[in-house]
């Protein structure tokens, strides 16, 4: 079955090199072959404050709103700030607030039925609150997440080496990405063919 996943990079820059956009390939990568992927950095986009749909003039929001939509698989990728998400992963998580008033008469949001899933790279502690920030805030709108939980590597504290410098990518790393994709798609499948009831 061809499903479509969308990686969501947070990282802060809004171009350049990505510890986040590595993580995020290398986890796509081990989607099979006939998934159509796309990851997508939001700090390049003017995604405006707000929780609606459209905030406006300039608002880049509804375009990757469009792509969200369409997705099967939601992949959010992030670094870890101060032992948080980046400010651009939680202003993705406050546009999708919105979801919760486009609910169907089922009271499905647009999420429902679609997987989401999450990686998350730093220099410092904090890759399993920064994952259940996350994932609690996905869950909210709908989404689903398969089991296996998160991707993820976290180097030495202060650090000066990332994960885009690592000559060999840890084993520990390279399996949760497996598991992510495999699970992930294997859920996604399933939802596919049969959507939650709601009530």
């Amino acid at each position: 079955m061809s499903l479509t996943v969308l990686a969501l990079n947070c990282t802060l820059k809004p171009d350049g090199a990505s510890s986040t956009h590595r993580i995020l390939e290398l986890a796509l990568g081990e989607f099979s072959d006939d998934c159509e992927r796309e990851i997508v950095r939001v700090a390049a986009l003017d995604i405006k404050p707000g929780v609606s749909s459209d905030e406006g003039d300039g608002d880049d929001w509804p375009a990757l709103r469009r792509k969200i939509d369409a997705c099967d698989i939601l992949l959010i990728g992030t670094p870890i700030w101060l032992g948080q998400p980046s400010s651009v992963a939680k202003r993705v998580l406050e546009r999708m607030d919105a979801f919760l008033d486009e609910a169907d008469d089922q009271n499905r949001t647009p999420a429902y039925g679609k997987v989401a899933a999450i990686a998350v790279v730093g220099n410092e502690d904090g890759a399993h609150h920064v994952s259940a920030e996350i994932g609690q805030a996905l869950f909210d709108v709908g989404f689903t997440i398969a089991a296996g939980g998160p991707t993820y590597w976290v180097g030495e504290a202060m650090g000066s080496v990332n994960f885009i410098d690592l000559d060999q990518v840890p084993e520990t790393t390279a399996k949760t990405n497996r598991m992510l994709a495999r699970n992930a798609a294997h859920l996604a499948g399933l939802l596919k063919r049969h959507a939650y009831p709601g009530y």
